[in-house]
Formats: structure tokens, sequence, C-alpha cells
């Protein structure tokens, strides 16, 4: 899936007992393959090229017009 900008990323630990990363797509670097800068929960931005089955994407909502 394709990522966007404002889109929520989340990225499953390569442990079992890791903890979850979700952060917000802040702008698409790169289409293919995808490079995103992201902010995470946590505060901190880093670039991130998800791996095969380790993220998925959830669409931010789109605004209603006023």
């Amino acid at each position: 899936m394709k990522g966007s900008v404002g889109d929520t990323i989340i990225v499953e630990s390569e442990r079992v007992s890791g903890p979850v990363r979700v952060g917000v797509i802040e702008e698409v670097l790169k289409d293919q393959p995808p490079r995103y800068q992201v902010h995470w929960e946590d505060g901190h931005s880093s670039i991130l090229s998800p791996s095969g089955g380790s993220a998925h994407i959830k669409r931010a909502r789109p605004r209603k017009r006023a």
C-alpha cells in the first residue's frame, strides 16, 4: 500500500515482545521503493523505508469542506 502525507504508519516489531511503532507520514521522499519522513508518537522524526510485511498504513480521513 502506498502512503500519503497525513497517513498513519504502523510498524510491527521484529521481536515477538517488542513494541509497535506508530507515526504520521510528514513527507513522501520516494515512491519506489517507498521512503517516508515520519513523525513518531514519541516526538522523534526519522526517514523510513518499510520492508515487506513490517508496516501497514491507515489512511487519513479526508477533511470536510466548509
